[in-house]
């Protein structure tokens, strides 16, 4: 039998006989489908966004774009963008979990991502900058924290690490090294507080960058302005007194993909 599909009180017409589709009560309760961005950030996928892709594909400077793209996911939890963001990153730059995940593969997933501190945690707190970056240890990356202060000409590195990070891969093509960013989301203008997203590509002449927001249901991938995104790398997390920032990953070299406790803080 044929199965139809329609939306709620909608009106189709099969075979001359018009049926209406049942309808819904909706409440407060129904919750929110999507949010609009802020008019000073791009689409990824609008002309806008798709004109500024081309041009910086063409520049060299989204080569980290198709590793993360291959990898990208919407997060399982509201409190999930930065253990969603870190699963993302370890999956594009292939490291092996050394544990399985589901039948007889090997893989990460947000479930696997408890090394130091318990999921039911961070489903009701969400997770620090710092505690990111531990969680990145025990699950086989260098990471580099840095905290976005006031720093002589911390921008200035900011950017050139995006630059490095965009336009390098390994001899074989595979993405060698990623910057996950932490940043205040009201400081972009958005709805929400602190968010952490990797960063997909760089547009040098326009100076944006590409963030790959994991919660796909809110916001889509979008350009926003580097210095912009660097003001909301500066203000303070509430948990930890800190400035937000950003985290730089790579492969470690030790080869230690299985959880290390040991790296967890006592």
């Amino acid at each position: 039998m044929e199965k139809l599909f329609c939306a709620y009180n909608a009106a189709i017409t099969i075979a001359g006989e018009t049926m209406t589709c049942p309808t819904r009560a909706h409440t407060t309760d129904d919750g929110f489908y999507k949010r609009p961005l802020p008019a000073a950030q791009i689409p990824f996928s609008s002309v806008e966004g798709r004109q500024i892709f081309q041009e910086a594909l063409q520049a060299g400077s989204m080569q980290n774009f198709f590793p993360l793209a291959e990898q990208f996911h919407t997060q399982t939890e509201p409190t999930f963008c930065g253990i969603s963001s870190l699963v993302m990153v370890l999956n594009a730059l292939q490291v092996d979990p050394k544990r399985l995940w589901k039948g007889v593969w090997r893989w990460f997933s947000e479930d696997m991502a408890d090394c130091c501190q318990q999921l039911g945690v961070i489903t009701q707190e969400g997770i620090t900058l710092t505690r990111l970056a531990t969680l990145a240890r025990c699950n086989g990356l260098d990471a580099t924290v840095v905290h976005a202060d006031a720093k002589i000409d911390a921008l200035g590195l900011f950017r050139q690490q995006v630059v490095d990070v965009s336009t390098r891969l390994t001899p074989d093509g595979s993405l060698e090294q990623a910057l996950l960013v932490s940043y205040s989301r009201a400081s972009l203008g958005q709805t929400g507080s602190g968010h952490f997203s990797p960063i997909g590509g760089y547009h040098a002449a326009r100076d944006l960058v590409l963030l790959l927001d994991v919660a796909r249901f809110k916001y889509p991938p979008h350009w926003v302005a580097l210095p912009l995104l660097w003001q909301a790398m500066q203000t303070r997390d509430e948990d930890t007194g800190l400035a937000r920032g950003y985290l730089h990953l790579q492969p470690a070299l030790s080869d230690q993909a299985s959880p290390d406790m040991a790296l967890c803080p006592v």
